[in-house]
């Protein structure tokens, strides 16, 4: 996996970032919850790239 991946990962924790900021605003849990697993499944992806590095 390359640079490529590492960039997805990192915008997908971010968006997950505005989700949960926006749905905290506004009241609406739901998107707030959505922020909350989009924002950790970018970081277990980022983590298992490390990982994935770790080991070249």
């Amino acid at each position: 996996m390359g640079a490529t991946d590492k960039v997805k990962n990192a915008a997908q924790a971010a968006k997950g970032d505005v989700k949960e900021a926006a749905g905290r605003a506004s009241g609406d849990r739901d998107m707030q919850a959505e922020g909350q697993a989009d924002k950790m499944a970018g970081s277990l992806k980022q983590a298992g790239e490390k990982v994935k590095d770790a080991f070249k």
